[in-house]
């Protein structure tokens, strides 16, 4: 759609030089369609179809006229520059509405996908009155919130003998599963989810067996919350198809993303704070003794031992294994350095950790190895939040978790917000987490 309109209307528009205009919208695509993949564009479920939720198609397009432009202007032969300078990104240019002209068309084939695509109603069965089965059916209800759902459990048990699980399911009970497996052969089901504990296994080839003669998809619920709550993603070795329970996002052409993305955000960024990194120096001269920077040990990717730049904010340079964390109106901080701390402006070094390649823009926040240490023994899949490298802001700390940690609980809340990062990492994600610690992610009432 994209090729055919851009390359269509610069025909209608007698745009030129054409050749040109072919590989410019040939290379918009490319962008275009890597930008999605990598935003979840195409692995997102179309809920609903209003301009405003289509957030990433807007995104997208923005970015990849973007990434076009400097891609022309890089590689122009000297004679086509003053071509292109007329096609520069300036937003009166002619050449940026042009490059909106397929965001119509690629709207409407969402907008029919979803219209004739969409099911009105879906009936669903869940196997197991078990926790992994309420965990089913609330995810059920948000994937299918859009449309008629009814959904029903089964289990051989009756309910007298499920305990406080009953309490917790919000959908009916029918009864055992050959009831199930009569409504399966009449046509009145059309999904069917075992959620039985996995050291079921005779019960679960027991239900698949009896479902098999029957046409309805059926799928299994592994329940690896048992184990862990942080599953990532599916894996094929060849012809075996394993789950990854412990795994990066970043590998492969993820790792290559996420590279780009800190070194071309971390240029940028450290240029646009180069004055203000300056006038910081110079504070920290003239209120205290000491140098401007300190570098602090902390735990990296795959739980490696880093040295985290920062802004000196104290009297001391504690990097001991008996580092204690600053509190309210600690006597070892500077009035400089509490404004830096309560700011976040003593982390802006960290971008050189950045472009050096041990931090990342956005990621889980290092921790102090003592502190490391420490929570390790004491919070569950603590060491997971170091499967990717650490990182200045994370989605911890725009949800208000940064600063002292005076509570078990919310460092409990911190690895909760890392892992899920991980776990639903996207470009897009990392955007929005930028966006809004612009916005409200540098000053919190727990940092001193």
């Amino acid at each position: 759609v994209i090729n055919i309109t851009l390359i269509f209307s610069a025909h209608l528009l007698d745009m030129v030089p054409f050749k040109t205009i072919v590989i410019l919208s040939i290379l918009f695509s490319v962008f275009f369609l890597l930008l999605a993949e990598y935003t979840k564009m195409y692995q997102q479920k179309i809920k609903t179809i209003g301009i405003r939720n289509q957030k990433r198609l807007l995104f997208c397009t923005l970015l990849a006229i973007s990434f076009n432009e400097v891609i022309s202007m890089t590689v122009a032969e000297p004679e086509s520059l003053g071509y292109l300078a007329s096609l520069t990104p300036s937003f009166l240019s002619p050449i940026v509405y042009w490059y909106f002209i397929p965001l119509p068309f690629l709207y409407f084939i969402r907008f029919f996908i979803f219209k004739y695509s969409t099911k009105k109603s879906i009936r669903v069965a869940i196997i197991g009155l078990t926790d992994n089965g309420v965990a089913a059916e609330n995810a059920l209800i948000a994937e299918y919130s859009n449309i008629k759902l009814d959904l029903a459990f089964y289990d051989e048990r009756a309910l007298s003998r499920c305990g406080d699980i009953v309490d917790k399911i919000k959908s009916p009970f029918r009864g055992p599963v050959i009831n199930l497996v009569e409504e399966a052969k009449q046509g009145n089901i059309d999904e069917i989810y075992i959620a039985l504990p996995m050291v079921a296994l005779h019960r679960i080839r027991h239900f698949l067996a009896m479902m098999s003669d029957t046409t309805v998809d059926t799928y299994i619920v592994p329940d690896f919350y048992t184990y862990s709550n942080n599953m990532s993603k599916l894996r094929s070795i060849h012809n075996l198809q394993t789950i990854g329970i412990f795994s990066s996002p970043f590998e492969g052409a993820g790792s290559f993303i996420k590279r780009a993305e800190d070194l071309i955000l971390g240029s940028i960024i450290m240029v646009m704070i180069s004055s203000l990194m300056l006038a910081i120096a110079i504070g920290i001269k003239l209120t205290s003794r000491g140098p401007v920077f300190f570098k602090q040990d902390r735990y990296g990717l795959s739980g490696q031992k880093i040295k985290v730049w920062k802004f000196r904010s104290m009297r001391v340079m504690e990097n001991s294994d008996t580092v204690i964390q600053a509190t309210k109106n600690d006597p070892r901080v500077t009035k400089f350095g509490s404004f830096l701390r309560r700011t976040s402006l003593d982390e802006l070094p960290q971008f050189i950790n950045v472009l050096q390649g041990s931090m990342s823009i956005v990621g889980p926040r290092p921790h102090a190895v003592t502190h490391n240490e420490q929570y390790r023994k004491q919070v569950e899949n603590y060491m997971i939040r170091h499967k990717v490298k650490p990182g200045i802001t994370g989605l911890a700390q725009i949800n208000g978790f940064r600063g002292e940690i005076d509570a078990l609980y919310k460092m409990e809340k911190r690895v909760q917000y890392d892992i899920e990062y991980i776990q639903n990492w996207s470009l897009w994600l990392d955007i929005k987490i930028i966006i809004k610690t612009i916005f409200k992610g540098f000053v919190g009432k727990n940092a001193y």
